[in-house]
Formats: structure tokens, C-alpha cells, sequence
């Protein structure tokens, strides 16, 4: 993050805990909240999660290429009441190397049914594949227009659907009238597939597909000194594109703190659970929090 823009969102967030206060753990039936600590020198600045199905394993990415793994606690309610995870590991590059200067700004986290990982990144705008995120990387092919976009606004979002294709979409769209440019993966090439409408300031941040089978995209919004507001939209994708829209639900200003990933997944008892988690920038004044959402039937 540029120099100026951090000094604002220290600034910002500052006033917002003067009024707001700092947040616990919260639960008003269909939102909870988990702040986490952890005491490891590459722990923070969490951007992408993967649950397991049952929400009981978690795999999560750092936007400064680091990313860890491990399990979730819940009690009787499905509510987090703790998480233990390996010490954050570097990411790796094509050589077994660490990521290379100016190249580990990690953003979005997509994991196949096999267990291949894949990661996009900012910066650099790329995806690259892990058959084990302790291992090697393998470069896929770059978009044309991957190489024109925004350094801090390119690709946060990375989903993987059942059959195994890859989609992404940058932070920033270039104006609030543009809509959202969705790049698909196949035979061995991206090609931009379709267009998400873009409502509003929101911008892009994490997507994933759902256990039943629909795209959903969280946005965020900074407003100053009110503090971070979150939406997830979710979307039926058809041959052509997007043929429905529903917005699931936009948090209220300064509720939560800056959600980046998305990770969507069902409970043994067959409700859909949306799972967030936050970036808090390595900042003091942020936290990690893992904000989960169990949508109506």
C-alpha cells in the first residue's frame, strides 16, 4: 500500500475505534465473529481462506506470501472457539526459492478437488499453481490484460469451481460505471469470459463458489473514519455469463474489520455457511478475525 493511502487508513481507523470500540467475539444468530492472535512474526494480513467441507480444516494466505494451515474448534453451535495452525511458511517460487522482490503480494486462494492450491497475486498480476503449497510453484500463462492493470488493484479474487476451472477478477474495475472483468481458465489459457455488474464503491476483494454450484463475490468498502463495510453478492453463471444476482447481505460500517477471503461451505446439518476472514494490514490498530454468516434456508 502506497505510503499516503496507509497513513489515511491509520488515520481512519483510528477515529473508528474511538467511536466503535473494539470488537469481541460477536454472535447474533446468523453472524460470528472470531478475533484471532497468533504469536508468529509472519502472522497478519490475511487475504484468502479455504474451509474443508465441514468446516473443520482451514488453509489460509497472507497478502506478503506466506500462508499456513490447520484446524478449526466449534462448539455445539458451530461457532469458532479456537484455531490451530501450523507456523506461517513462505511461499515458494517455479525454482523452490522464496518469491522473488516485489513478487509476494498474495491475494486469492483456490484449491482444487485433488488438493492443488492456486494463488493470484497483485503486483505482478498472475496466478500460480501449487500441487503442494510447501512446493514448488508452476506458472500459469498471463492474460494480456493482467499486464495492464492497477498494481494494487489487480487480481484479489480467485475461485475454482466443480469441474475444476479457474476464475478470477480484479480489485478494481477503473471507474464505478465499468463492471468487473471475469477471466476463465481453460485449455491452457485465459480468456475473458464475462462481466460482473459493479454496484456502487464496492470493490472486489474475494470470491468463491458455493456447494451449490453459484459464484459469490465480497466486496469492501473503506469509508474513512466509519470504518470498513462488507457485501457478498452471489451469482448463477450461465454459458454466456451471469444470469442471476442476489445480494446476500452488506455489513453495517466499522461492524467488522477489513474481510479480504471468502471460503463457502455446508454443515453436517445442511446449512450454508459463508466464511470471511480479515487483513488487518499489520497494523495495530486492526485485528484478524474469522467472520462466518449462516444464510437462510
Amino acid at each position: 500500500m502506497p505510503r499516503s493511502p496507509r497513513l489515511a487508513l491509520i488515520a481512519g481507523l483510528a477515529v473508528s475505534l474511538a467511536i466503535c470500540g473494539s470488537a469481541g467475539t460477536l454472535d447474533d444468530g446468523r453472524f460470528s465473529s472470531f478475533v484471532w492472535t497468533k504469536d508468529d512474526p509472519l502472522f497478519g494480513g490475511l487475504s484468502g481462506i479455504e474451509m474443508s467441507d465441514d468446516g473443520r480444516l482451514v488453509t489460509l494466505l497472507s497478502d506478503r506470501g506466506a500462508w499456513t494451515r490447520g484446524r478449526v474448534i466449534r462448539n455445539g453451535k458451530g461457532r469458532i472457539t479456537d484455531i490451530l495452525t501450523e507456523p506461517m511458511q513462505i511461499l515458494r517460487g517455479q525454482r523452490g526459492g522464496p518469491l522473488g522482490r516485489g513478487r509476494t503480494d498474495s491475494e486469492g486462494l483456490a484449491i482444487g478437488r485433488d488438493g492443488t492450491a492456486y494463488v493470484s497475486f497483485e503486483g505482478a498480476a498472475r496466478v500460480l499453481r501449487y500441487r503442494d503449497l510447501a512446493g514448488k510453484a508452476e506458472s500459469l500463462p498471463v492474460h494480456r490484460d493482467f499486464r495492464l492493470m492497477l498494481g494494487n488493484g489487480a487480481l484479489e479474487a480467485l475461485a475454482i469451481d466443480d469441474k475444476g476451472v479457474l476464475y478470477t477478477l480484479p480489485e478494481r474495475s477503473g471507474s464505478v460505471n465499468r463492471p468487473f472483468p471475469v477471466y476463465r481458465y481453460t485449455d491452457c489459457a485465459w480468456e475473458r469470459a464475462f462481466d460482473i455488474p459493479r454496484r456502487g464503491s464496492f470493490l472486489a476483494v474475494g470470491a468463491d463458489f458455493g456447494p451449490d454450484g453459484r459464484l459469490y463475490l465480497l466486496e469492501r468498502m473503506f469509508r474513512g473514519f466509519l470504518g470498513f463495510a462488507s457485501r457478498v453478492r452471489r451469482f448463477e453463471i450461465g454459458p454466456d455469463g451471469v444470469t442471476s444476482e442476489e445480494t446476500l447481505f452488506e455489513t453495517p460500517s466499522g461492524r467488522y474489520d477489513n474481510l479480504e477471503g471468502i471460503s463457502v461451505w455446508r454443515e453436517p446439518a445442511g446449512g450454508t455457511v459463508v466464511s470471511m476472514v480479515s487483513d488487518d494490514n499489520f497494523l495495530f490498530l486492526q485485528r484478524t478475525e474469522i467472520v462466518e454468516v449462516r444464510l437462510p434456508d
